[in-house]
C-alpha cells in the first residue's frame, strides 16, 4: 500500500529568498508486539523533544542501505534501536510517503514496517543510549506516539493482527 501522509508542498521559501534542500530515502521498520500480542514496543527517547514538547516516542526504523532488503533493514534497525535480534515476521505491512520539514530541511521518506513478534524466551539486549524500551497496549500506544505517520502503521498491525485471529484457529497459530 503507498499512501502519502502529508501533502507538503517539496519545496518552501525562507526568509523570502531561499528554498528548502529536499532529502529523500527509504527506511524500515517494526511494529514489535510481545509473545501474547498484548502489548506493543515503543521506544522513548527523552533527550529529543517531540511535535507536542513531550519526549519523542516512536516506532524502531532507519535507513535502508545499499544491497539491503525491506526485511533485512526491519530486523537489523528493531535489533539495533531496541535491543532485539531474535524475532519472528508475521506480516509485511506495506509501504507509505512521509513528507515533512525538519530544520531547514523538506523530507520525503519511503516507509516499510513489518509486523514483528518477540517470541517467549527471546534474547534481549540494551537498546541504544538514546532509548529506552517502553512495552504499551495497543490503545496507549496510539495515544503516545509521536508521530501520526507512526500511529497508521500500529493501526495497520493491529487491523492484521486482529483478522489474522478471526480466521486462524488457535492451535494453528504460531
Amino acid at each position: 500500500m503507498h499512501r502519502k501522509q502529508k501533502q507538503v508542498p517539496p519545496t518552501s521559501e525562507v526568509g523570502g529568498t531561499s528554498q528548502l534542500s529536499i532529502h529523500k530515502y527509504q527506511s524500515a521498520g517494526g511494529v514489535v508486539i510481545d509473545a501474547g500480542g498484548e502489548r506493543v514496543l515503543t521506544l522513548l527517547r527523552p533527550g529529543r523533544p517531540g511535535p507536542d514538547g513531550r519526549p519523542e516516542i516512536r516506532l524502531p526504523k532507519g535507513h535502508i542501505e545499499p544491497g539491503e532488503s525491506r526485511e533485512e533493514t526491519a530486523r537489523r534497525e528493531v535489533a539495533e534501536e531496541a535491543g532485539l535480534p531474535e524475532l519472528d515476521i508475521l506480516a509485511d505491512l506495506g509501504h507509505q510517503t512521509v513528507e515533512f520539514d525538519w530544520g531547514e530541511v523538506h523530507v520525503v521518506r519511503d516507509e516499510s514496517y513489518f509486523l514483528m513478534r518477540l517470541p517467549p524466551g527471546a534474547a534481549t539486549l540494551p537498546p541504544e543510549k538514546q532509548f529506552e524500551r517502553l512495552w504499551l497496549t495497543w490503545e496507549n500506544t496510539l495515544d503516545q506516539l509521536s508521530f501520526e505517520a507512526e500511529r497508521e502503521w500500529v493501526r495497520r498491525a493491529h487491523q492484521w493482527l486482529t483478522e489474522f485471529r478471526r480466521a486462524t484457529p488457535p492451535a494453528a497459530r504460531r
